[in-house]
């Protein structure tokens, strides 16, 4: 199988191939700048429908060339599994993979290094999906926190914890083993560091790999909050968007 970063490297912005006889039919020029033609269309549409998405919409299957068709189609017996759907599940591409795919020399790299932190990790996959739950709800995003309720029920959180999140680290019912993983993703939110009292703590909880791989948790999915808020990445129908908190 074709290894993936390897897929990526030498293909253009819209997933096909660079070279002397390439193609540009999926492109518009203006003033001699390549333009998508997925961006053409929405600068020239008119109001968008509620199903359309805002600023930067996913890369239409059309314009997926084979590198990144096969990119992409590698993501979903693995976001089945994170799911804790059956493979033969109805599969779809998830729309920030989409988003992603205009950039391919960066979306083979990204998918390695998604799967390596979401399923190969040394952190339970309930604790993942904690910190990824507070990063997501930190950073606002309603695509991360739809997609992240999902995984985390299916890793063992439950839907009163998993509804508890937004109030954060002081709500009651949390252990305490809970509570500084949130502690952390708040303090790391925050500032970018956690205090010395809540390292101690954690320190003889984790081991030296877990302990590296917190942050690493933290930073993925805040990042990822960042590129969903800001190119528009709207969340898919069948998932729930971030809760409002009653005063």
């Amino acid at each position: 199988m074709t290894n993936r970063s390897e897929a990526a490297r030498g293909i253009g912005i819209d997933g096909h191939r660079d070279g002397p006889n390439r193609q540009r039919s999926p492109r518009t020029t203006t003033a001699g700048v390549w333009v998508p033609a997925a961006l053409i269309a929405l600068l020239t549409a008119g109001p968008a429908s509620s199903e359309e998405h805002g600023r930067l919409p996913p890369l239409p299957e059309s314009e997926w060339g084979p590198e990144v068709r096969e990119m992409l189609g590698g993501t979903y017996d693995r976001v089945a599994e994170l799911e804790g759907a059956a493979p033969e599940a109805e599969r779809e591409t998830l729309n920030i993979l989409r988003t992603i795919a205009y950039h391919p020399d960066l979306l083979g790299p990204f998918l390695g290094f998604a799967t390596a932190l979401a399923q190969e990790g040394t952190l339970t996959r309930r604790d993942s999906e904690l910190l990824a739950l507070r990063a997501s709800w930190n950073g606002q995003s309603d695509f991360e926190w739809g997609h992240h309720v999902v995984y985390g029920l299916a890793a063992g959180l439950t839907r009163a914890e998993i509804d508890r999140i937004p109030r954060g680290p002081e709500a009651e019912g949390w252990s305490a083993a809970d509570r500084d993983l949130l502690l952390i993703a708040d303090q790391l939110h925050r500032r970018q560091q956690i205090d010395d009292t809540l390292w101690t703590r954690i320190a003889s909880r984790y081991s030296e790999a877990q302990l590296v791989e917190i942050p690493f948790v933290v930073g993925q999915y805040t990042m990822l909050s960042m590129v969903a808020n800001m190119t528009g990445v709207a969340l898919e129908p069948r998932f729930e968007p971030l809760p409002t908190l009653a005063d």
